[in-house]
C-alpha cells in the first residue's frame, strides 16, 4: 500500500472551491470509474473516493483542498507518477484567476487530444465492416450458385388448369 498526502492553500472561498471540488467528482465518477460521494458541510466538504486499488478524501475548505489517497499494489507502483500528476495539474488550476474555467478547459483539451486518434479507428472499422459485408454477399451469391445445382430437378408446376377428368376402368 501507497498513501498520497497533498494539501494545497488556496484564496477561492468556500463556494468556489466547493464547485471545483464537485466539478472535479463528477469527472472521476465518469472518466476513473470512481464511485464518489460528496458530504457538504458548513466550514467544508468532504469527497470521497473509491474504486479498485484506490481510495480516498478530498477535503475541501474556504482556504485549503486536503488530499488523502491510498492506493493499492498495483497502483502504488505508480504512486510517484501519480502524485506528481496531481500536484501539477492541480497548482496549474489555483495559479488560474478562475480554476472552475481553467479545469473545463483542459479537460476539453484532453478530450479532443483523445478524439482526434478516434475517427482514425472508425474508418479502419468502417473500412473492415465494409470488407466483410462485401465478403458475406460474396459467399451468399456463391452459396445461391451451388444451390440450384445441389436441388433435384422438379418437374415444372402444373398450372391452374382444369385437370383431365379421370377414366373409367373397363
Amino acid at each position: 500500500m501507497a498513501d498520497i498526502h497533498i494539501v494545497r492553500e488556496h484564496g477561492l472561498g468556500l463556494e468556489q472551491a466547493r464547485k471545483l471540488a464537485f466539478r472535479w467528482a463528477e469527472v472521476a465518477e465518469k472518466k476513473l470509474e470512481m464511485d464518489c460521494t460528496y458530504e457538504e458541510g458548513k466550514t467544508h466538504d468532504v469527497v470521497s473516493f473509491k474504486r479498485p486499488g484506490a481510495s480516498g478524501e478530498l477535503k475541501v475548505s474556504k482556504d485549503r483542498f486536503q488530499l488523502d489517497a491510498r492506493l493499492g499494489m498495483l497502483l502504488g507502483v505508480f504512486k510517484g507518477k501519480i502524485e506528481s500528476a496531481i500536484v501539477e495539474n492541480l497548482d496549474q488550476l489555483l495559479a488560474h484567476q478562475d480554476p472552475l474555467y481553467a479545469f473545463e478547459q483542459g479537460l476539453s483539451k484532453h478530450e479532443a487530444k483523445h478524439e482526434k486518434h478516434a475517427p482514425k479507428h472508425d474508418k479502419h472499422d468502417k473500412h473492415e465492416k465494409h470488407e466483410k459485408h462485401e465478403k458475406h454477399e460474396k459467399h451468399e451469391k456463391h452459396d445461391a450458385k451451388h444451390a440450384k445445382h445441389a436441388e433435384p430437378h422438379k418437374a415444372p408446376a402444373k398450372s391452374a388448369a382444369k385437370a383431365p377428368a379421370p377414366r373409367k376402368a373397363k
